[in-house]
């Protein structure tokens, strides 16, 4: 008589990633594979050369945007709350609230429940759906800011400075470094928000994924690309770029006395934001932090916890003073939020 499926039955550790053998595909795999289920489209989870890809219709979207027509052999849209047989196993994808179309996928086989959370944040985005908690006898969390000492403020406080910073410097252009997914239109939306009546001005290599967001309906501030001979306009506005260009002194020559700041969790690191020349350090990040990964992990109902990438040892440890059993994955391939929006930029310049 066959054993009930356990977690590890379900998913397996590969050199490519996260496996299913019960539906023969992988998750978010860092080399070419038959199946690939994507959670969001950040490169360093959707990569090209996938024979099937299945992910939420705007991470095809998102794909196809950046990596080009061909990213794929073929591409398949779910819709969250969908559920589709794929082999001896289920998959619904669900909200992970990280960027537009980023999901959990819970896998099911048998009777046993697993989540791969992706890249998640719990703060309400108005760019993109809500993280939902799913229940689960695993889960598989990321960890980025998995330490502590990382509690995100709140966004509100975080755009005051933004503009508090503008009235005390009115003729200086406010420069900040977002990540070119996800960051940026959220800064759009929460500048809106906060009452900002101008429009932002963008680099170049922000337009493809802005009007994307956009279509999908957004709500984001009016944005106006920079191009050249803008640099008489500048003074006293807000311009959002990648992180490459503000480190770019050509780029920067653009603008009349800029100040530059930089919009990420790891913005909570003083000293880093120092090395990097940052005047205005903006903590506003699109991951969970540290209190909410342990909220989150209590909220699934998980006994298992696996942890993949970024601070794991101690959110492991965590978990097992809870009773839970947990580890880590030490799965290689997968940046964190600085690194990856360090690989986004590169080769951004116009």
């Amino acid at each position: 008589m066959a054993h009930p499926a356990g977690a590890a039955d379900v998913l397996t550790v590969t050199p490519a990633g996260l496996y299913c053998p019960a539906g023969d595909f992988h998750i978010d795999p860092t080399r070419r594979a038959p199946r690939a289920l994507i959670t969001h489209g950040h490169s360093d989870h959707a990569r090209p050369g996938h024979e099937r890809v299945l992910a939420t219709r705007e991470t095809l979207e998102i794909m196809k945007l950046r990596l080009g027509e061909s990213y794929a052999g073929a591409g398949q849209a779910i819709a969250y709350g969908e559920t589709l047989a794929l082999g001896d196993a289920r998959v619904t994808f669900f909200p992970a609230g990280h960027v537009l179309g980023s999901a959990q996928i819970l896998v099911e086989v048998g009777r046993c429940r697993v989540v791969v959370s992706g890249d998640y944040k719990r703060a309400a985005d108005p760019t993109c759906a809500r993280f939902e908690p799913v229940h689960c006898d695993a889960f598989v969390t990321e960890a980025t800011f998995g330490l502590p000492v990382f509690r995100h403020p709140p966004t509100t406080d975080e755009v005051g400075k933004l503009l508090a910073s503008l009235r005390l410097f009115p003729e200086r252009t406010h420069v900040v470094g977002v990540y070119s997914l996800g960051k940026a239109q959220r800064m759009m939306a929460l500048i809106r928000e906060a009452g900002w009546d101008r429009p932002v001005w963008i680099h170049g290599a922000l337009e493809k994924i802005t009007d994307l967001y956009r279509a999908c309906g957004a709500p984001l501030c009016e944005t106006r690309k920079i191009a050249a001979g803008d640099k008489p306009k500048l003074a006293g506005e807000i311009v959002l770029c990648p992180p490459a260009a503000i480190s770019s002194d050509l780029w920067l020559r653009r603008m009349p006395d800029p100040l530059i700041g930089f919009a990420s969790g790891w913005m909570r690191v003083r000293a880093r934001a120092r090395q990097r020349g940052i005047e205005l350090p903006l903590v506003v990040s699109d991951h969970a932090d540290w209190d909410e990964l342990c909220a989150t992990i209590v909220e699934t109902g998980c006994s298992e916890v696996w942890v993949t990438h970024g601070a794991e040892d101690a959110l492991v440890h965590w978990a097992r003073t809870r009773g839970l059993a947990a580890r880590p994955l030490h799965m290689l391939g997968y940046a964190d939020e600085d690194d990856a929006g360090e690989a986004e930029a590169a080769g951004a310049e116009e």
